[in-house]
């Protein structure tokens, strides 16, 4: 049966080849750059499920895995200034490599004030990789150590990002038709 979800989509803005190309390129990097050290990644629930598991089992070296889910945005579309922690990590970070996985940056606000908060559980390194970024939307300044494609300000949907819950399990990411979305 073919997936309905398409229909929604206006078009294709990375397509599965490309998804796998950029997954390549992150993981050549994160590889290199760790050299075999022990790593622990942070996925960040629920959008950076999909590309994290492409990318964990691109590494070469020892992964841990652990999950957050954050947020500050509360009830509203904008910002709330503090950051609200839903699911923490299990695990003492302190000491370890720690690989922040996000499946897109936009203000950058709640990243900024994640990294800050594991920042002072004294891991021996805090880098942030992502997927997507949209410098057009950036408000707070986050230092992304690796990223994998910069988008224009549209809505994306597929490999893991969603829209009211709805179209993460696309195999590509697609810009969402406005009328969808808008009321």
């Amino acid at each position: 049966m073919k997936n309905e979800l398409h229909k929604d989509v206006e078009r294709i803005l990375v397509s599965e080849e490309e998804l796998k190309e950029i997954i390549n390129n992150l993981s050549d990097k994160i590889n290199k750059d760790y050299n075999g050290e022990e790593l622990t990644v942070i996925v960040i629930l629920k959008g950076s499920l999909i590309f994290a598991s492409d990318l964990i089992r691109s590494l070469n070296m020892p992964v841990s895995i652990e999950f957050m889910r954050v947020s500050s945005y509360g009830a509203g579309t904008s910002s709330s200034g503090f950051i609200n922690i839903k699911q923490d990590v299990e695990c003492d970070i302190e000491g370890k490599n720690i690989l922040i996985i996000e499946d897109i940056i936009d203000s950058g606000n709640t990243l900024y004030k994640l990294k800050k908060v594991l920042e002072e559980r004294n891991p021996k390194t805090c880098r942030i990789c992502t997927l997507l970024d949209k410098p057009e939307r950036r408000t707070t300044e986050v230092l992304v150590d690796y990223q994998g494609k910069i988008i224009p300000d549209e809505f994306a949907v597929g490999y893991g990002l969603d829209y009211n819950e709805n179209y993460r399990n696309l195999k590509y990411i697609g810009v969402l038709k406005r009328e969808i979305y808008s009321n």
